[in-house]
């Protein structure tokens, strides 16, 4: 496999890339480095693997790179690169996730038309969903978004399809349920909890505590993309979960016996676009990608409890 990784520098980008070269295949990266975030997080990210002769990283835009070159001799895309984050998304800030969550597939979709491969795979997420679908939610449930983000990652899973049904173009989707794990974005709940606790500072909580979510380890969400990629049918969506309903109140149980400290709770009112609840059933992604979910919550939150030690330094 030569893959194409888009969002190569971010969290889940990142470990991809890192799978990918472990099993022996050659990676192209690339990654806008935009302010989401600080920059020095995804350099931090990718240090180990510019030391590699498998993986060539190439700083730039969907929109401006040279795609028609850089997808010669590519087997297989792995579309990560988004504009992330629910509460951003709302007001002026949503000019930003339409050009680089829609545009810029859009943009990469066109590019593939002219290229024979043999699969893309594009990473969705349940914030897809809304609060309308049932629990679990299946894929074959009708969509309803509650947030500006949830909008412009369900219109790019269209485009997919679209480009499927019209040009051929091999894409499948995975819908990625709350990752979490070692380089996870600061701006996400589990690294703003652990940082805070090991800090002895207060922390945020929205709402009441009571809304769960299916968390999914990263290395978990990495293997079933790769699955995706080389035994997902075209034109298919999978739910890529981690197996278990918990609500954020145990998750700060958890977190407390992981890091041997109470959290000071700040309870803040419910932010505009959360969802209430997220449960994927995961029975087409077992079935057609072979895929399960192998690492549990406590030995995931430890990971990331540790990894979060080691690199407060640099953060």
């Amino acid at each position: 496999m030569r893959a194409f990784v888009t969002g190569a520098a971010g969290f889940i980008g990142s470990h991809l890339s890192e799978r990918l070269i472990e099993a022996g295949h050659e990676v192209v990266g690339l990654d806008s480095f935009t302010d989401y975030y600080a920059r020095s997080i995804k350099e931090s990210n990718i240090a180990s693997l510019k030391q590699r002769r498998q993986f060539r990283f190439i700083e730039d835009s969907l929109l401006t790179a040279d795609l028609g070159n850089l997808l010669n001799d590519v087997t297989h895309v792995f579309h990560l690169a988004a504009q992330a984050g629910i509460r951003k998304s709302w007001g002026t800030d949503f000019a930003v996730y339409t050009k680089l969550n829609i545009d810029a597939t859009q943009c990469l979709l066109e590019a593939c038309v002219n290229h024979s491969l043999e699969r893309i795979v594009y990473a969705s997420s349940s914030s897809v969903y809304g609060d309308a679908v049932p629990i679990p939610m299946l894929e074959t449930a009708r969509p309803a978004p509650l947030s500006p983000y949830g909008v412009t990652k369900l219109a790019a899973e269209h485009l997919c399809m679209l480009y499927h049904a019209n040009y051929a173009v091999p894409t499948v989707a995975v819908r990625y349920f709350t990752v979490y794990g070692p380089r996870q974005r600061p701006d996400m709940a589990f690294h703003r909890f652990l940082r805070a606790m090991l800090g002895n500072e207060p922390l945020s909580l929205y709402g009441d505590g009571e809304q769960t979510r299916d968390f999914t380890f990263v290395e978990d969400a990495v293997a079933a993309t790769i699955a995706a990629a080389e035994h997902g049918t075209n034109g298919t969506v999978y739910n890529v979960g981690g197996g278990s309903r918990v609500s954020m109140n145990e998750i700060l149980d958890v977190m407390a016996q992981c890091t041997g400290k109470s959290p000071n709770v700040h309870r803040q009112e419910t932010q505009r676009g959360d969802m209430r609840d997220t449960f994927a059933d995961t029975t087409r992604a077992r079935k057609e990608l072979g895929f399960t979910p192998r690492v549990i919550l406590k030995d995931g939150i430890l990971a990331e409890y540790q990894w979060l030690t080691s690199a407060l330094g640099t953060l």
